[in-house]
């Protein structure tokens, strides 16, 4: 006998109002800094983020926390600059958002290079597809919507937040400017759907996952639990995994850099195969997050899972 899916209870009607009115002070608050010029909305998200460093208490303790893993023999005073300018490239990355998704169309995705095309070129030239691995680093939804300029379509696995309202926006915004959005619980479906219509698929590797979701590799010498997702998957698929990051250049301008693909461990072991690959994706993030730490997201407890055996 099937168990059936519990359904969630209702929401009520008051918190559903809330919400929608909060989703349309967002929404209007969006086109506003979309429609300022580009120096000005970059001076207001810089100045926001510092803002936002100085009130957000738990998540600047989070940011200190973690670079004080990856970065422990920094002076406490370098960290905290560290933090706080990650915090303003977090804040210019959000009025960035609000530009390419309510101001000019493709105004921001003209300041945009790509190097590194070819290898991404090459791996489609398979047809099996190919599975872009990518971080939240740099301004990572202007990446996504930058693969207009590949040529080729991209889907992306998409955990909804918890606000249906503000939800909706996102997925207007996103779809608006090209994406294909596969929810998490049609994840495995949607991904081959795509793969196998000659698309690629975008994966973001960088978050905690749960024990039941990730595999235990390092970063930035520490175990980290990561989704075991895009090794499963590339195993599953036969497709390339492609490494693509953005990164915001000194002079406002934003460079992505397409790796070749990653070379993929296939012993026939299934399990030491996505060990050894979770690691691998995982070493070419650290890699650009190194060189570039102030543009990764160091608010997000990336070390919160940690392995049953450890004290």
């Amino acid at each position: 006998m099937s168990r059936r899916r519990r359904r969630a209870p209702p929401v009520p009607a008051a918190l559903r109002w809330t919400d929608g009115v909060l989703a349309r002070l967002v929404e209007a608050v969006a086109k506003g800094v979309g429609r300022l010029p580009p120096a000005t909305a970059d001076r207001l998200g810089r100045g926001l983020g510092a803002l936002a460093y100085r009130c957000l208490g738990r998540r600047r303790a989070i940011a200190l926390q973690n670079l004080a893993i990856a970065f422990g023999d920094r002076a406490p005073g370098e960290l905290r600059d560290l933090a706080r300018r990650s915090f303003q490239h977090l804040g210019v990355t959000a009025a960035e958002c609000c530009r390419l998704f309510f101001g000019p169309p493709g105004l921001l995705l003209g300041r945009v290079q790509v190097e590194g095309l070819p290898h991404l070129k090459a791996a489609m030239a398979q047809e099996r597809g190919a599975l872009l691995l990518s971080a939240h680093f740099g301004n990572w939804e202007l990446l996504a919507a930058a693969h207009v300029l590949t040529g080729y379509p991209l889907s992306v696995v998409i955990r909804p937040l918890d606000s249906p309202a503000l939800e909706a926006v996102l997925a207007r915004c996103r779809e608006g400017v090209g994406l294909q959005l596969i929810p998490k619980r049609e994840a495995l479906r949607g991904v081959v759907t795509a793969l196998a219509r000659g698309g690629m698929v975008g994966v973001l590797l960088d978050q905690n996952a749960t024990l039941h979701e990730g595999v235990f590799v390092p970063f930035f010498g520490r175990l980290a639990s990561t989704s075991k997702g895009l090794a499963l998957l590339a195993q599953k698929t036969g497709a390339p995994v492609v490494p693509v990051l953005i990164r915001r250049e000194p002079d406002g301008t934003h460079r992505v850099t397409v790796d070749p693909p990653v070379p993929l461990q296939q012993s026939g072991d299934r399990e030491a195969d996505v060990l050894a690959n979770t690691a691998a994706f995982t070493r070419i993030i650290e890699r650009h997050v190194l060189a570039h730490p102030e543009q990764w997201f160091w608010v997000h407890r990336r070390w919160k899972t940690r392995p049953p055996d450890e004290g």
